[in-house]
């Protein structure tokens, strides 16, 4: 979503991440960390009254030098 400084991995505003059984690659244990709560809830059916689409979370990342937030998105899968 934006990035305040430079995120130390790199992170940019367009990079895209995948979260499934597994960390993704790339992204700091503190961002993930930060973003877990929030993932598990809408994982689970959940959404956030503040925001306006409820398939959307904004999170940030805990440095507040180089903070990056993020844009959670649930994708849900179609078969086709």
């Amino acid at each position: 979503m934006r990035v305040k400084g430079e995120c130390p991995l790199g992170n940019r505003v367009g990079d895209a991440f995948i979260i499934n059984d597994t960390t993704p690659q790339g992204m700091c244990l503190g961002a993930f960390t930060s973003l877990l709560p929030a993932a598990q809830v809408m994982m689970y059916g959940g959404s956030f009254p503040w925001e306006d689409d409820p398939d959307v979370a904004h999170i940030g990342c805990p440095d507040h030098v180089n903070q990056v937030v993020y844009r959670l998105e649930k994708i849900t899968s179609r078969e086709t």
